[in-house]
């Protein structure tokens, strides 16, 4: 049993993260957290990991739960034992069956004796069975990084276990590992996750909002589901309200027209009647005044359908408000781009492929390179692009315009503005407001545009690269992305799934997330071993 109640955390910088945060999870319980970047998923984590403390409200666990991290590099001091908080239990046995039978060694020890044996069964299990437990864990790959904290739920048994992104630097061989443990496992399973294949196996999503937490009862396909209803309830309730404003705005009209109309009758009456000037004056006093009344009246109706208005745009998703319009590829579909002859690379004096690869790519394809970590994708890539030769095999690469995007966003230049970025795209000649109008559209307001490129997220460096690609003048023959879902949230895996569905041109992926290639519809596979 995990349980929050009314939980508020505050940053050590002073800002508030969250407030009032409740959340109850039962044994056995199987939960998707999932919300945009930085409402505060993974501090939840850490809070329920005992990592980090909560200004107010209560945590309760009724069992030490295992955590295991999103990998950024800082374990790469630790050996793999001590990542694993088992160094101290592997060298105390170690003593032991050397003779020294110590107090303190039995003490560390705690009668855990098969220690030695479920750290190599579990390594093993993860297909880590080269590793060795002093290793460091720098010399390590982001995959093997992530694997040995996995491992780490077979060594220490625990009945709840916080898992953050645990697919991420995974292979496919990998995931499907992990999807078996979840699917398999009686524990407590608590998982902040961008990869909807794992998310569907999970039985119930909470959603981390500025709201707070919202419960839906299902896997993420229901959960999309409810809210795709929801949106669409919100877009109805939009239109209406901008029907309503518009209908408000038109009565608004005819009134005023109506009243200058018989404000222009009275005072032409008057004037044949020859009235003193002290009586047309009080006339057009009169008139003015009844003008004001009726603006009065309809600028209160007015602001009030705007202000509903205002607010029920705020609530639209993001990927909602985001218009993607690329110009299609020139070449016409068919033309073939490359053409691979019998081609292998040299790695460490040795050829990289089991077999030469000899392939074809035309243009309008969308290809899958498959493959398993260390197995080539990104020197494939660099082939293609012609920035690498093969060691054996030709190559033939026809004339054509293409962007790499790379898991490091290495298009995005870290020393532009957000602004000045957009600018370097900007091959059409756009005027300063036409970019700013494309900036907004892709939810980099006014704020953002001075902001430095090297302070974006992820997910933010993506959606400036869609937006540069618009405001280009004609987008690129071919698109070559490189693990893009990696570092993005769910929101800005959908804007880009929604952008690269509307791309016309020629698209080579090299991706593990199996959900992602089904909704990009990418037909045939570039299988490396």
């Amino acid at each position: 049993m995990l349980i929050l109640q009314n939980i508020t955390y505050i940053h050590p910088d002073r800002d508030l993260l969250f407030e009032n945060i409740s959340l109850n999870v039962r044994k056995q319980d199987k939960i998707a957290l999932i919300g945009n970047n930085g409402s505060g998923k993974s501090t939840l984590l850490k809070i329920l990991a005992g990592i980090l403390h909560i200004s107010d409200g209560l945590v309760k666990t009724e069992d030490s739960p295992y955590y295991v991290p999103q990998i950024f590099g800082q374990f790469n001091d630790d050996t793999i034992a001590s990542a694993l908080k088992v160094e101290d239990k592997l060298i105390a046995l170690q003593k032991i069956l050397n003779g020294h039978l110590t107090e303190e060694n039995l003490a560390l020890l705690a009668d855990d004796w098969t220690i030695a044996e479920r750290c190599s069964e579990a390594l093993s299990q993860w297909k880590l069975d080269d590793l060795d437990l002093t290793q460091k864990m720098g010399a390590l790959s982001g995959g093997q990084k992530t694997k040995v904290f996995l491992a780490g739920i077979m060594i220490h048994q625990p009945k709840i276990v916080l898992l953050d992104e645990p697919s991420n630097h995974l292979d496919l061989q990998s995931r499907n590992i992990l999807y078996d443990y979840i699917k398999s496992t009686t524990n407590t399973l608590l998982v902040v996750s961008h990869d909807r294949t794992l998310l569907n196996l999970l039985n119930t999503v909470y959603e981390l909002s500025t709201r707070g937490i919202t419960v839906y009862g299902g896997n993420y396909d229901f959960y999309t589901e409810q809210k795709t209803i929801e949106s669409d309830a919100l877009n109805q309730d939009l239109k209406s309200k901008e029907k309503a404003l518009r209908k408000a705005k038109e009565i608004e009209r005819e009134s005023l027209e109506r009243q200058q109309k018989l404000d222009a009758r009275g005072k032409k009456k008057q004037e044949k009647a020859g009235l003193p000037t002290i009586s047309m004056n009080t006339f057009r006093n009169n008139a003015e005044k009844s003008t004001s009344r009726i603006k009065d009246v309809h600028a209160g109706k007015i602001d009030a359908i705007s202000q509903k208005l205002s607010q029920l745009r705020k609530e639209l998703p993001d990927a909602d408000k985001i218009k993607i319009g690329f110009d299609d590829s020139i070449l016409h579909k068919g033309k073939i781009l490359i053409t691979a002859g019998a081609i292998n690379a040299g790695y460490d004096h040795r050829l990289l492929w089991k077999k030469p690869l000899s392939f074809q790519i035309l243009s309008g394809e969308r290809i899958a390179i498959n493959g398993l970590n260390g197995s080539g994708k990104t020197t494939l890539i660099k082939m293609v692009l012609g920035r690498i030769q093969p060691g054996i095999g030709v190559i033939h690469r026809a004339d054509m315009r293409s962007i790499y995007i790379d898991q490091d966003y290495s298009v995005i230049d870290n020393r532009l503005s957000v602004y000045q970025q957009a600018q370097q795209f900007n091959s059409g000649a756009l005027q300063e407001h036409d970019i700013k109008i494309r900036l907004n559209r892709f939810l980099f307001t006014k704020n953002d545009w001075d902001k430095s490129c090297n302070s974006l997220s992820g997910g933010e460096k993506m959606r400036l690269i869609l937006c540069c690609l618009t405001i280009a003048h004609q987008a690129p023959d071919m698109i070559i992305l490189d693990e893009p879902t990696n570092n993005l949230d769910i929101q800005n895996i959908e804007i880009l799934t929604s952008a690269v569905k509307a791309y016309q041109g020629t698209l080579l992926v090299v991706s593990h997330d199996v959900y992602f290639l089904q909704q990009i519809r990418i037909e045939r596979t570039i299988d490396l071993d």
